[in-house]
């Protein structure tokens, strides 16, 4: 007859051992040291956001970093812990060095539901993020702009048929931008994919030959920023560069009109 097998570990005692509970206070302290050094790196590397869009990618990306440390933090520790605790238990730890939490029940369904949490949360800052982005795009009075990319330059049309007072399309090798205006780019490549990236601006979309891809940004400082190619596009990929003015409204028509864009 065989013997009743007796549960030596009941649910829940796992909590009290003391590497346990070394691990829980590891984690918090992980948490803001991840957190904090991972935020403050990142502010000083992208600087002073220069539209309202790069203000939304750096919110973005501390928020996700902030959700995302307790989860390295938890890795770290018990690694650490682990590590720590190693000498005591050796490679073959006793029986009653299982703490039992395979078998809790709570602690399972806990984990289930964060990790579900956490997921549902950044697909829905996603679209809250994607539909904003659709808005700037339906403003009728942003200024509207084609950027055509090919090796290995940029080319910019600007539209007149959105103001009475510009001429027909024309085209220039320099992008001007007014300040505190939605600016809407319709984005193709001539010949192999390119990547229209304002560094600054925190604005990058892909430009395929052969398709429009839509994009808007809202400067908000004058100044000249950085515009690069994000995709390796053939030998000269690193000299697609070139400069971006961000200007006031007025100096903005006084360049069109030297390009003869405005009408006389």
């Amino acid at each position: 007859m065989e013997k009743e097998k007796i549960d030596t570990h009941p649910r829940g005692e796992w909590r009290k051992r003391v590497d346990v509970r070394e691990t829980a206070v590891l984690t918090v302290v992980l948490t803001l040291i991840i957190g904090y050094t991972a935020t403050f790196v990142q502010r000083h590397a992208m600087g002073d956001p220069a539209s309202e869009e790069m203000r939304k990618t750096i919110r973005v990306i501390m928020m996700f970093t902030w959700v995302s440390a307790p989860v390295a933090a938890l890795v770290g520790a018990m690694v650490i812990v682990s590590l720590l605790h190693k000498p005591h238990f050796g490679d073959n730890p006793p029986p009653e060095a299982d703490h039992g939490i395979r078998n809790d029940p709570r602690l399972n369904a806990t984990w289930i539901v964060v990790s579900s949490i956490l997921c549902l949360f950044a697909v829905v800052v996603g679209l809250i993020f994607l539909q904003q982005d659709n808005r700037s795009l339906e403003e009728s009075d942003a200024v509207h702009m084609n950027v055509i990319g090919q090796q290995w330059i940029w080319n910019f049309e600007y539209p007149g048929w959105n103001d009475p007072k510009f001429n027909e399309t024309f085209r220039s090798g320099e992008l001007y931008m007014p300040v505190g205006e939605d600016v809407v780019f319709d984005v193709t490549s001539k010949d192999v994919k390119h990547s229209f990236w304002l560094v600054q601006l925190g604005i990058k979309v892909d430009a395929n030959p052969g398709y429009v891809t839509h994009t808007a940004v809202h400067p908000e400082k004058i100044g000249t920023y950085d515009l690069r190619c994000a995709e390796l596009c053939g030998l000269l990929h690193a000299y697609m560069q070139h400069k971006v003015h961000v200007v006031s409204r007025a100096d903005y028509e006084s360049w069109l009109k030297t390009q003869g864009a405005v009408k006389a």
